[in-house]
């Protein structure tokens, strides 16, 4: 249990140093993009990857994520998907940081406690006897079915995100993403043992494969607009969420994951994800998430919202203004 865990706290650090990179790479771009073609397209993050590719920024914090996921391949490989997916909730902590350092003001205290919840839930997870389930076996029939069901539930978040504020527009499309990485982890379990175990022509024979590399492929266009269009801390804050959240179910629905059913781990369970909800909500609320926000939908790739330069977008009050003579 020792190296998965490890490896999914690296792979949690990767994710968050990658999508803070990431994020500054997309809002120079956007920045830059004076015809404002990128805030009028349903994905503007499609329009941006072209002028991304040419960034040093944002290819570093793309092999970052490159390792992010061997990392997270390999946790999988040594552990369930129900035990390493819960674990990449803890990249919220090392986002936190890196987004403050962003707007140059440290965390509040009350940030640090949100930080404090996330870390004794991870705690009570892991420490507690048969709170996480550990074995399973994948149901594939089960597994494509949930992937048909993903795809309409991905598709339903981008919808319902269009028209919205720039911090609810970020956080559906988060969860969009969310969905999107859960599908990929239970892939990634399925494709790293057909390479071990079947070999690589076995491999490319399969089609788990080809929903992994499409799942990691939408989870990372719609993670780079939920990053662009509110706060780096929200954004990360519902990923944190709704990956493991769906990961769990998918290692107890579909993976035949054992969920033990004594008081203890039961209790455990219940209060490890009281705890966790608790701090990525405090998270997401904190002041640190409001000035993100503010900064982004100004500079950002915030959809259908024509972005002005800082001191133009600085509201005017009514007794600032003197009527012409």
């Amino acid at each position: 249990m020792f190296v998965p865990v490890i490896l999914g706290f690296v792979a949690a650090f990767l994710f968050a140093a990658s999508a803070a990179l990431q994020r500054s790479a997309v809002l120079e771009v956007a920045d830059a993009d004076v015809e404002h073609r990128a805030s009028r397209h349903r994905i503007p993050i499609l329009w941006l990857i072209r002028s991304l590719l040419r960034r040093r920024v944002w290819l570093l914090g793309w092999v970052t994520n490159l390792t992010g996921f061997l990392c997270q391949a390999a946790a999988l490989h040594f552990g369930s998907i129900a035990l390493v997916q819960p674990l990449l909730v803890t990249q919220l902590l090392f986002a936190l940081p890196m987004a403050s350092a962003a707007i140059r003001q440290w965390p509040a205290l009350r940030d640090w406690f949100a930080a404090l919840a996330i870390s004794g839930g991870v705690a009570v997870f892991l420490t507690v006897e048969g709170a996480a389930p550990l074995q399973g076996s994948p149901d594939r029939g089960r597994l494509l079915l949930a992937v048909l069901v993903a795809a309409a539930a991905v598709v339903t978040l981008v919808q319902i995100a269009q028209g919205r504020g720039p911090l609810a527009h970020s956080a559906l499309i988060a969860c969009g993403a969310g969905v999107c990485y859960a599908i990929s982890a239970a892939m990634m379990k399925l494709t790293t043992d057909d390479l071990i175990n079947r070999g690589v022509l076995a491999t490319a024979l399969d089609w788990p494969g080809y929903v992994l590399a499409l799942s990691t492929l939408t989870g990372l266009l719609l993670g780079q607009q939920a990053y662009g269009s509110g706060s780096l801390s929200a954004a990360i804050a519902m990923m944190s969420i709704v990956n493991p959240a769906v990961s769990y179910a998918l290692g107890l629905l579909a993976f035949h994951a054992v969920l033990a059913t004594s008081p203890a781990p039961l209790a455990a369970s219940a209060g490890a994800a009281l705890l966790l909800v608790l701090g990525v909500f405090g998270l997401a609320h904190s002041p640190t998430v409001q000035r993100e926000t503010t900064r982004t939908a100004t500079h950002g790739v915030y959809p259908h919202v024509d972005r002005l330069p800082a001191e133009v977008a600085t509201p005017v009050h009514p007794q600032d203004t003197c009527p012409q003579e």
